[in-house]
């Protein structure tokens, strides 16, 4: 057994992946790193930044999007997205395999919110509902003002 699946079996530790590149999704080293142990994935602004920059795999939808005049943010956000739901389907095995303890992507919503928490409340829901899986993890900034927008999504039952 290699160390990351020991690691899940014999101490009940999850690893997760803290990067995500599209050339990993289509080029089946994510499924890969999965089937060697890692049960989940992260996601933030600037592992996207890196991504999109330091690749050509974002090239084609980016100048679909800029031909359509698409304003930067939406295409920031479709960019995003069509990664979150290949990982989102990368994952689904170890979620259902898990019964939901793992297998989740994280997402997070726009950091520029961190100290608005009716915005980030917004923010968050509607991520949730534009990617509506059941593996998704949104991930709000732990300031003062996320943390009542924590405390509501998991009210909502909505995992964060």
């Amino acid at each position: 057994m290699n160390p990351l699946r020991r690691l899940s079996a014999e101490q009940g530790q999850s690893p997760w992946l803290d990067n995500l590149r599209r050339g990993w999704i289509t080029g089946g080293q994510l499924a890969a790193l999965r089937d060697r142990g890692v049960r989940g994935l992260t996601s933030n602004p600037t592992i996207f930044q890196k991504a999109i920059q330091g690749s050509a795999d974002y090239d084609q939808q980016f100048e679909s999007l800029v031909r359509r005049k698409t304003e930067p943010i939406d295409a920031y956000w479709q960019l995003v997205l069509s990664d979150i739901d290949a990982a989102l389907d990368v994952f689904e095995p170890v979620y259902r395999e898990s019964k939901g303890a793992d297998g989740f992507v994280s997402v997070e919503v726009d950091p520029s919110l961190a100290h608005d928490g009716p915005a980030t409340l917004a923010a968050a829901r509607d991520l949730h509902e534009r990617i509506a899986r059941p593996n998704v993890m949104i991930k709000i900034p732990a300031t003062q003002e996320g943390l009542p927008a924590i405390r509501q999504m998991i009210a909502e039952g909505r995992s964060v």
